[in-house]
């Protein structure tokens, strides 16, 4: 697998676009403790031989203090250059994070149904961090390397052709070498890359289900899972670092090649006359100032190896399109909306999931959706919301196929709430709001007070600013699903899909929720996933489903008054298997 030098300028020329002065004085800097570098050797040979021809103890004293005044200056130089690039490096990731997040959070369920949380923070986050490390260190380290290895074979042409050309050449062997052992990791890198994110996605899902997990005796069989993954782990890592292992004895090896050379073209140049001891002492010092960029190069095509794997995994990522394309119908009136479906068919995989749905709703209306476990109830939801669309057929609103709204207009038009209420580490105000600064605090405080939460909120140790954690444990099921009407009422929108909590409730919760849903009605249409004998009687139209077809359709009334109707039945048997 080949990974192009060019996909990491073109990443980098992305991301530092916006610093381009920032970047340009890590460029000086660099380049000048590079010369710093260079010059040092030369301060040397000029104390070699002043010493041998017998110079004054005091020019010596300033050479020295040249010296070391010299070395300071190149390693405060060193520093500089370092704090910029983490700089450069943090501000360029930290964009590449946020444009990642935004991308995953465009993609269609298609993509997140075949991801597990735990590959998608390898992705968004170690993947990144690493290129954080190219951003700093690798293209600070390697550019500054490059440049003082330019600088040095220079230095040996000033000093003598036939050093310099000998040199040039072992420069671009060497370099060529490097060069070509640069993706003898990356498929194996890419391998182990994958398998920690499999470890992470593994272990996320297990503490998450810790309780079942204990519960029905399946510990051992976790462990087990979790054994085969780390075995995986090591192989992939212990091939990555038999070849990280194989490109250190290869530079190990061309450094002493070097040192050979330089000591053996000095003892011939000096031999022949043709270069004094300070010199001679100069081409073995400038080898050794050669030989550790040459090595921290090797060091850094390990790292660059690395990074290559993220950056395909990132560009595959990036690569990444959702199935659903947007169009440009802005929808403008208010209240209700009209829902229509019109022969719609849809399936997950394969295997269809609904068959030939057609159904109307009008502005205000209430459908209720009643069907057994797996009979598409929640998939018809989630058509309306677009997570999904359909295979065959068409869904309206206002008489607009889905499929020619904009995505800003589909999303402040319908609203969804879902059985399981999802709650962030955060405020309870960003939890509100969804993250939206704009919303004034007394708003929120009337939204919360409409869905008789107000008793709640002032029991809280700090108001909005109360931090809430994730899984349910800082509300109860009844208090999440009215936190998550708040959120429908400050979205304000024309149609609400309300899928019901189905676990068992403390009558006044049950009030508390029954009186909310009649506030967040009032206006507006509503697809309801019926669980409770109260929300089937608010309805003015019902529809069963069953295997994903429609098995009844109509209006509320006139399915009760019909005794031969689905819905009459079920109403005498109370609802039994379909309000689950």
């Amino acid at each position: 697998m080949k990974i192009p030098l060019a996909r990491y300028w073109s990443l980098l020329a992305v991301y530092i676009r916006g610093q381009k002065g920032l970047f340009w004085l890590l460029a000086l800097v660099l380049i000048a403790s590079i010369g710093f570098k260079i010059l040092i050797p030369q301060i040397t040979r000029l104390f070699v031989d002043g010493a041998k021809a017998g110079e004054t103890l005091e020019s010596l004293f300033l050479l020295g203090v040249l010296f070391l005044g010299t070395a300071i200056a190149g390693q405060l130089l060193t520093i500089g250059a370092t704090w910029l690039g983490e700089i450069v490096a943090w501000n360029a990731t930290n964009k590449l994070r946020t444009d990642l997040a935004e991308h995953c959070l465009d993609l269609d369920m298609a993509f997140h149904k075949g991801k597990t949380p735990g590959e998608m923070i390898e992705r968004l986050d170690e993947d990144v961090t690493l290129l954080a490390r190219f951003f700093s260190q690798l293209v600070v380290m390697i550019g500054g390397n490059l440049l003082l290895v330019i600088g040095i074979v220079i230095m040996f042409f000033l000093e003598d052709l036939r050093l310099g050309i000998t040199f040039l050449l072992f420069t671009a062997a060497s370099l060529y070498l490097l060069n070509q052992l640069r993706e003898i990791a990356i498929p194996h890198e890419v391998e182990r890359r994958r398998v920690i994110a499999e470890l992470f996605g593994f272990l996320e899902e297990r503490l998450a289900g810790t309780e079942d997990i204990r519960a029905n005796g399946a510990v051992a069989y976790v462990l087990n899972g979790l054994f085969r993954i780390q075995s995986d782990l090591l192989v992939a890592w212990r091939t990555v670092q038999l070849r990280y292992w194989a490109l250190g004895v290869v530079t190990r090896s061309v450094s002493t090649v070097g040192y050979v050379i330089a000591f053996v073209f000095g003892f011939w140049l000096y031999n022949k006359n043709a270069i004094g001891l300070g010199t001679a002492f100069l081409i073995v010092h400038y080898m050794n100032v050669l030989s550790r960029p040459m090595r921290e190069l090797a060091m850094q095509v390990e790292q660059l190896q690395g990074v290559g794997a993220s950056i395909d995994r990132i560009a595959e990522l990036v690569d990444e399109r959702s199935e659903l394309v947007y169009g440009d119908v802005a929808l403008v009136e208010t209240g209700g909306v009209k829902l229509a479906f019109s022969h719609v068919d849809f399936g997950y995989e394969a295997e269809p999931t609904l068959r030939d749905i057609s159904l109307e709703l009008g502005q205000g209306e209430v459908l209720g959706l009643l069907g057994r476990t797996g009979s598409g109830k929640t998939t018809l939801a989630r058509l309306v919301t677009r997570l999904y669309d359909v295979t065959s057929g068409e869904i309206t609103l206002d008489g607009h196929d889905l499929r020619t709204l904009s995505k800003d207009s589909l999303g402040s038009t319908v609203a969804m709430v879902t059985q399981d209420v999802q709650l962030y580490q955060a405020s309870v105000r960003d939890n509100v709001t969804f993250f939206n600064r704009s919303i004034p605090d007394d708003v929120i405080q009337d939204v919360l007070s409409q869905v008789e939460l107000r008793d709640w909120y002032n029991r809280l140790p700090k108001g909005l600013d109360t931090m809430l954690e994730t899984g349910g444990r800082s509300m109860s099921a009844g208090e999440a699903q009215l936190l998550a009407f708040a959120r429908v009422f400050l979205k304000d929108p024309r149609l609400v899909i309300l899928d019901e909590a189905s676990s068992r409730l403390d009558p006044l919760t049950e009030r508390r929720i029954e009186r909310a849903i009649d506030r967040l009605l009032v206006g507006r249409s509503a697809v309801i996933i019926a669980h409770r004998l109260a929300t089937v009687q608010r309805a003015d139209k019902i529809l069963i489903l069953s295997e994903g077809r429609v098995r009844e359709y109509g209006h509320r009334t006139t399915l009760l008054d019909d005794p031969d109707s689905e819905f009459a039945r079920l109403m005498a048997t109370g609802l039994t298997g379909v309000l689950a």
